[in-house]
């Protein structure tokens, strides 16, 4: 039997949102194939009965449950489905030691461990369970539903694909000698943290704001560096995830098999986000060649920048959203 790791769980609302009154909510764990225990909220809509269609969310890359993934699942959930907010592995109230590690495997893995509690739960059909992916676990997303065949439905929002942004820089700017140097400096910090027998941060959102910061660090300084969005278990709004804590992502590609994915894909991004070039070339890569791409989507949202998919309802298109689960978790 698996064993489960103690966790540390809050018990008040400590979320960025406010609380609903149209759905249960309460504190959950579950454990991966490599023996973390992940802690999740859950969201039941009030009022129903018997088996009920499920979504497993999370995301962004870097942020805690009680951010946008609970919001998301708040949300979902008062639209009549079972929802869970997941903390990944290494961070937030999830288990796994050292904290603030990253890994194209064990990510894609927790959305996997995410869908085997849903499928036992006893509120849930386990033939009718989708998952949502934001920013980083947008493409985690994408690579799960690309392994799990239980996965009937998938939205990525406002994605990005980390294992293309830690290997060529943003707007893929790195050629093959900045990667080389890059990979150089990974691997001399590693000895420096193998030497001490720590591991060295890198730094969150970068706090003070310096006037000439490029737009897309002012859109997060914004979210996570504000009230809007701070937590602080949250690791974008603190100290950051380990300097090594991504290297794997470096020469892992995560987007291999998604032209073979058989079962619907929402990917939805906004026109002004500097991000918004992971979406459409994923997409195009996802139906190239594909026998299955009827049931593929990509929605632009006009006017819309990275975070404003984060926390801005008026914008989030959860209609779609709800239309796209009822359709394909039925």
């Amino acid at each position: 039997m698996m064993k489960t790791e103690k966790l540390v769980l809050t018990q008040e609302w400590d979320k960025t949102f406010p609380k609903s009154e149209k759905v249960d909510h309460c504190k959950v764990t579950f454990v991966n194939r490599y023996g973390i225990t992940l802690a999740a909220d859950m969201y039941v809509p009030k009022g129903t009965e018997g088996k009920l269609p499920a979504i497993a969310v999370c995301g962004p890359f870097g942020a805690v449950k009680e951010q946008c993934s609970g919001l998301y699942a708040q949300t979902m959930a008062e639209r009549g489905f079972l929802t869970i907010a997941f903390d990944p592995s290494f961070t937030g109230e999830s288990g796994g030691q050292p904290r603030y590690m990253a890994s194209p495997d064990i990510n894609t893995e927790d959305f996997q461990a995410a869908v085997d509690f849903l499928s036992l739960h006893d509120r849930v059909d386990p033939e009718r369970i989708g998952i949502i992916g934001i920013c980083g676990w947008g493409g985690l997303s994408l690579n799960t539903a690309a392994i799990d065949t239980r996965v009937k439905a998938t939205a990525a929002m406002t994605m990005y694909d980390m294992s293309r942004v830690n290997a060529n820089g943003y707007f893929d700017a790195m050629d093959e000698d900045a990667r080389y140097a890059a990979r150089q400096a990974l691997n001399a910090q590693r000895i420096v943290d193998y030497r001490s027998g720590s591991y060295e941060l890198g730094g969150g959102v970068v706090d003070p704001l310096p006037e000439d910061a490029p737009f897309f660090v002012k859109d997060y300084y914004a979210y996570y560096k504000t009230p809007r969005g701070y937590h602080p278990r949250s690791l974008n709004s603190n100290g950051g995830w380990n300097k090594i804590g991504c290297m794997s992502f470096m020469n892992m590609p995560q987007l291999t098999y998604t032209h073979e994915i058989r079962n619907a894909v929402l990917i939805v991004h906004g026109d002004k986000a500097h991000s918004c070039y992971f979406s459409r070339d994923a997409y195009a890569a996802m139906v190239k060649d594909s026998k299955y791409s009827d049931n593929k989507e990509l929605m632009i949202i006009p006017g819309t920048v990275h975070t404003d998919l984060y926390d801005q309802v008026d914008i989030i298109p959860f209609d779609k959203l709800e239309s796209f689960f009822r359709e394909y978790l039925k």
